[in-house]
């Protein structure tokens, strides 16, 4: 079904306000995964408010879309969508990374609502998306999973181990999203440990890959109902993306994978997103 574009401007609001919710909760003078939170953000906002089956009201019903970060440093996205979305209140945000908080750096599914796994440690997140997606098959349930991984984290072996597991196992009910913003923690993917070329391997592992702008509503939109008719296969989406997407200073730029903005920084991002 075609997205209308009140649709598409509503999710572009939503995604704005991810961006907001994320600066607000880095501040200044602290470090914060900035970057690669605000490179998916509009795929969050997609995901959240279009796309899958959820309730706020009860996070665990068997039948729900599953979200993972397999990447899980840019767990700020997820936060200030489960948050938007009302799975806890807003004024939890600022508690980020606090003694005591819900809000960890990293996804704690035991501490907060909306979160499925323990995710962070970099290539583990497909296979946990891969346990899930079978555990839906051999439920007979017609939930999907989602399993967002960073390209600086398809270095771990484990990726690909993952992906030959889904593609045996024909997975068509995982769909993994590649946010691919060219930028690891110590600078450009492609200096440090080339993995290129990325949709020719994936189809190489048997997925079904799509490539898509990571910052185009339409096309995260278009490719995620792809998605949905694909049979006997997993579905890989690489998203181009920006590190920092939304923010100037901080577009592109490893310093701002896990940065600390001045206050002046903090200032200038804030307003970038304020109505």
């Amino acid at each position: 079904m075609a997205i209308s574009a009140d649709k598409i401007a509503e999710l572009e609001k939503i995604a704005k306000k991810l961006r907001y919710d994320i600066v607000m909760m880095i501040g200044a003078g602290k470090p914060g995964h900035l970057g690669g939170s605000c490179s998916i953000a509009d795929i969050v906002a997609v995901l959240y408010f279009h796309k899958m089956r959820h309730n706020p009201d009860n996070p665990k019903f068997p039948d729900r879309d599953r979200l993972l970060l397999s990447k899980g440093h840019a767990a700020l996205a997820q936060y200030a969508a489960l948050a938007e979305c009302g799975y806890f209140p807003k004024k939890e945000l600022a508690t980020l990374k606090e003694l005591g908080t819900i809000l960890q750096g990293h996804p704690e599914m035991l501490r907060t609502a909306g979160i499925e796994a323990y995710t962070g440690s970099l290539g583990q997140g497909l296979s946990v998306g891969c346990g899930m997606a079978m555990a839906g098959k051999i439920d007979k349930k017609d939930y999907k999973v989602y399993c967002i991984v960073g390209d600086g984290e398809i270095a771990e072996g484990q990726i690909w181990e993952a992906s030959m597991t889904a593609a045996f196992y024909k997975l068509d009910n995982l769909v993994a999203i590649f946010d691919k913003n060219g930028i690891q923690a110590t600078g450009p993917v492609v200096e440090r440990y080339d993995t290129n070329p990325h949709p020719e391997k994936w189809k190489a592992f048997g997925w079904h890959v799509i490539v898509i702008d990571g910052h185009n509503i339409k096309q995260i939109v278009d490719a995620l109902d792809e998605a949905d008719k694909v049979k006997g296969k997993p579905v890989m989406v690489v998203a181009n993306t920006v590190k920092g997407k939304g923010v100037p200073f901080a577009e592109g730029k490893a310093e701002f994978h896990h940065g600390i903005m001045t206050q002046e920084q903090y200032e200038t991002a804030r307003r970038l997103f304020e109505d």
